[in-house]
């Protein structure tokens, strides 16, 4: 995957805004201010997604390009590799999986905001 589909995919989602709460190199997307992605964006080697508890172990079991969340709670963020053997119609699912968990928890008037 290359940064700009990441980039231009993430966007594309309901409610989305990009931020550097982290200093300039790491790129963070939110949803109505609750994050759901980010990578650095010097090397764009990985991406971290926050995902299903049960879902995250099973891809950690299944691919090795998937660990967990570097430098963020371990049961709920995954760190997947963008350079490795993950196509991208998996991490588009994967972040499209991470914004829904997001949304989910958002409060009813928020996740109504949201709705076309």
């Amino acid at each position: 995957m290359h940064i700009e589909a990441f980039y231009d995919y993430c966007l594309s989602l309901p409610g989305v805004s990009e931020d550097f709460p982290f200093g300039e190199q790491t790129l963070v997307f939110k949803v109505m201010g609750k994050m759901f992605a980010l990578t650095d964006i010097e090397g764009f080697e990985s991406i971290n997604l926050k995902c299903e508890p049960v879902r995250a172990l099973e891809l950690r079991a299944s691919y090795e390009e998937v660990k967990p969340g570097y430098h963020m709670n371990k049961k709920h963020w995954n760190t997947l590799s963008t350079t490795g053997a993950l196509g991208d119609e998996l991490l588009f699912e994967l972040i499209k999986h991470s914004y829904d968990l997001v949304v989910a928890k958002l409060p009813r008037k928020d996740r109504e905001a949201l709705s076309p």
